[in-house]
């Protein structure tokens, strides 16, 4: 008894080795006193896993899924069947008609052969059925004036042109033959509709008679775009001959594609010396004899359809007056110079002192100019009134001094008389 040992304590290795059944009995006979009796630590993890292994069990749980393409949109680029995506939702009550209602009160049938209806116009839009829409308009004559007022009162049904189904439409008139920057004028810009009101008033100024005989007047309906080029819509014409002289007529008219001719836009030979001559433009020139004074006021009050002299299509005009034979520096005026304009309005006067039979014997220089900045300026055009004038320009010299204190407003067109044998800085 005193020479017996006490069991050996259990291994303490990682792996629990299972025990076996020949000492079974031994080990139930001492665990309930081990188990009863815990007094070390608790036992470590049965399984040793590295720090590799860990980190990928965290990044890597499952398999590896293939990341959405652009082409699994699209069927017809894959090796593999695909399923498509579903198709989108058709909104039925926020798309609009032609006129631009919203739609109510159709059925899904009608509803959905208007829309059908619509795509196929607007994928066609050079075909010469579509509708381009309705354009409303006043033209009156004012001959007294010579003037042309042209009011653009609103348009109806106009043809989508923009991505949303809509336009930004503004008018454009020409006065044919010879449309240039000088015979045009534009409305302003009204965005997103195609039913615009404009109730806008233009004036042609400078209009004679026998204008209105030769000219046809063009409207054209164009759509804005900031990032591109203005996109045409339709035109109309009308011949200014089939309007009377202080008739207020209103005219509801189509607009149409009109394929440009050049043999009807140019003039003949025979007509082609009077619009080179009136390609320079025209000057409006009021004359009084003031006797109380004893001087003769010419006034310059504006110009129209002036020939463009700078490269931007433009001129930056004024005007010099001289009385003949010279004065001294007395017979020399000038105006101020108008910006960029090919209808200058100067509203100016100026008055020599000359007894009124000395004015019968004197001849009134009139040159219209285009300033250039450190360079010679360039003629224009000019007239000439006084005893020698022939035509409208003798009747305006003798209309002055018939009626004394009366002024007397005539429009003049410019000719190559003034014009100075070289060309001189100012």
């Amino acid at each position: 008894m005193s020479g017996s040992k006490p069991p050996p304590p259990p291994s303490t290795s990682h792996l629990a080795i299972p025990p076996s059944s020949t000492s079974a009995p031994s080990s139930s006979a001492t665990s309930p006193s081990a188990t009863s009796h815990p007094t070390g630590p608790p036992p470590p993890s049965p399984v040793k896993i590295s720090m590799q292994e860990h980190f990928a069990i965290n990044v890597c749980p499952g398999p590896i899924l293939p990341i959405p393409q652009i082409s699994d949109f699209f069927p017809r680029f894959h090796d593999y069947p695909c399923t498509p995506p579903p198709p989108r939702e058709k909104k039925i009550l926020k798309e609009e008609t032609f006129n631009g209602e919203t739609g109510v009160g159709y059925k899904d049938g009608e509803r959905r052969l208007d829309n059908d209806g619509d795509r196929e116009e607007a994928v066609d839009s050079d075909d010469e059925d579509t509708y381009l829409g309705t354009l409303e308009f006043t033209l009156l004559f004012d001959q007294e004036n010579n003037c042309l007022h042209c009011t653009i009162n609103k348009a109806k049904g106009l043809k989508a042109m923009d991505s949303n189904g809509l336009a930004d439409p503004y008018v454009k008139l020409h006065l044919l033959p010879g449309a240039s920057k000088a015979n045009k004028l534009r409305t302003k810009t009204l965005k997103n509709t195609l039913n615009p009101v404009w109730n806008e008033t233009l004036m042609y100024h400078g209009i004679t008679a026998a204008d209105m005989t030769t000219k046809t007047l063009r409207l054209c309906v164009c759509d804005m775009d900031r990032l591109g080029r203005n996109e045409f819509i339709g035109e109309v014409r009308v011949a200014l001959k089939k309007l009377k002289e202080g008739e207020n007529k209103r005219y509801n008219m189509g607009l149409e594609r009109i394929a440009q001719n050049k043999d009807a836009n140019n003039p003949t030979v025979e007509q082609g010396a009077v619009v080179a001559e009136e390609e320079r433009g025209r000057i409006l020139v009021s004359l009084c004899y003031n006797t109380e004074k004893g001087c003769l006021l010419v006034g310059i009050i504006r110009c129209a359809h002036l020939a463009a002299m700078d490269s931007n299509g433009y001129s930056d005009p004024f005007v010099k007056i001289m009385l003949q034979p010279d004065m001294g520096k007395k017979s020399k005026y000038k105006t101020t110079v108008k910006k960029k304009t090919l209808n200058p309005e100067f509203n100016e006067e100026f008055s020599y002192e000359v007894t009124l039979d000395q004015l019968a014997k004197k001849t009134l220089e009139i040159s219209v100019w285009d300033y250039d900045l450190g360079m010679s300026n360039d003629f224009i055009g000019g007239v000439e009134l006084g005893i020698n004038a022939s035509g409208q320009r003798l009747r305006h010299w003798f209309d002055c001094l018939k009626n004394k204190g009366k002024k007397v407003e005539y429009w003049h067109t410019l000719t190559q008389q003034g014009a100075p044998s070289g060309d001189k800085p100012d």
